[in-house]
């Protein structure tokens, strides 16, 4: 078995079930960690925006409304994916980067102004660099799939996927967004492991992708400003950023159960974006550490029913879309939560189903609604494609050891192609 292979180890039915002669819910477990992500993410929304919504809007209640309408959206939009069958992304999934390119070459031309840079369009409504993440997703798993043949070619799988990232990142880093364009990387180079890229290759686009991203924080005065400011704050915390240190003031005030929901201070007198990129802290104020860690358990519940309806796909398409769409809102979530506790410099990273912003919310819930798909077809027959050809293209999360090779010493094994 090859280093780091999707292996199913279900039985596989002998009939030809079709997609869709599904009747299955879809996974119970995901959807309860969801609802309850979406209605804590709803709580700590409207008490984190309140002050602000009151202050700038004039009533207390319009970031909450405005984010029960994108839920609301998103929801909707998660239960008819969660019954289309994900196969026909493949028809779909060039239509949908071909859309997200011209969105975000719009945010360019429109040049809407927020906070220092262009990232939005249609008054703010849109952030085409959130629904690229998704839509990356979606096209380089049927993109990688469609060349699961030819991926030990490096011209034919690791240059044109270098070319692809490029583009879409370097849009993204032109409004600029730094994070959203090295999550956009890091994605990439995660699915193309995932699809079957061999180590040798990896280790290349890994060197390259540090490489890029050195140059990148050389010519960025924001990147440069935030890794000095995250490194000063490695050495002496008092040193960190005014965000970072308002951030570990919500934190020593929340102590272990918080001061109770709506009684946080440093929304109110200083923290700055409290209903968005530093939620967190909020929450850690309000409800504590014990708030914290279910709120980290519920993210770890994700991550466990997306890897396991990714082993249980029908095929390594709905594989490496499942475990892709699933790391990327746990990679989203693991971000922006490190950033509030100094151990990332600071990214704009949204906290999935937590902070305002409908572009973010909905584009999750809508992966949502794909896992739920793929789960629902679990153990069923992948459609024109024979069992013992899928279980051969299947890749796993943890490389095997193959203890044959080097006297016995421990190798990764190379993987075993389709």
């Amino acid at each position: 078995m090859g280093a780091g292979t999707f292996v199913n180890r279900s039985t596989r039915p002998a009939s030809t079930t079709t997609t869709h002669q599904i009747t299955k819910p879809g996974d119970l477990i995901l959807i309860a960690a969801v609802v309850a992500l979406a209605v804590l993410g709803l709580l700590m929304l409207y008490s984190a925006s309140a002050d602000f919504s009151l202050r700038t809007y004039g009533t207390p209640t319009f970031l909450f409304n405005k984010q029960l309408l994108w839920m609301a959206i998103g929801t909707v939009l998660a239960l008819v994916l969660a019954r289309l069958d994900y196969h026909l992304w493949r028809r779909y999934a060039l239509l949908l980067m071909s859309l997200t390119v011209v969105l975000l070459i719009a945010v360019l031309a429109i040049k809407d102004v927020r906070n220092g840079a262009v990232r939005t369009i249609f008054g703010g409504s849109i952030q085409p660099s959130e629904l690229a993440k998704l839509a990356m997703i979606i096209y380089l798993s049927v993109w990688l799939y469609s060349k699961r043949d030819y991926m030990h070619d490096i011209q034919l799988g690791l240059i044109p996927l270098a070319i692809i990232l490029g583009g879409i990142g370097g849009l993204i880093y032109l409004q600029p967004d730094l994070s959203a364009a090295i999550t956009i990387f890091i994605l990439g180079g995660l699915l193309f492991f995932l699809a079957g890229g061999e180590l040798r290759q990896i280790i290349l686009f890994c060197v390259v992708a540090l490489a890029a991203g050195w140059l990148v924080i050389q010519f960025s005065a924001t990147g440069r400003a935030r890794l000095v400011s995250y490194l000063d704050g490695l050495k002496d915390p008092l040193k960190s950023s005014d965000h970072v240190l308002w951030s570990y003031e919500a934190l020593y005030h929340g102590s272990w159960f918080g001061v109770g929901i709506g009684n946080a201070t440093t929304k109110l007198i200083g923290l700055p974006f409290s209903a968005t990129d530093s939620i967190f802290a909020v929450v850690v104020e309000e409800l504590g550490l014990a708030g914290a860690v279910v709120l980290i358990g519920l993210y770890g519940v994700l991550l466990w029913r997306g890897l396991t309806i990714a082993s249980q796909a029908p095929d390594s398409l709905g594989s490496v879309m499942a475990a892709g769409l699933t790391f990327w809102i746990v990679i989203e979530a693991f971000i922006n939560m490190a950033v509030m506790v100094g151990l990332l410099p600071f990214a704009g990273n949204a906290l999935p189903f937590v902070s305002a912003g409908g572009s973010s919310l909905i584009s999750t819930l809508v992966a949502i609604g794909i896992l739920l798909n793929i789960s629902r077809q679990a153990g069923q027959k992948a459609p024109q494609a024979p069992v013992e050809v899928e279980n051969e293209e299947r890749r796993s999360y943890s490389a095997s050891v193959d203890l044959r090779r080097r006297d016995r010493r421990r190798g990764l094994s190379r993987a075993r192609r389709g």
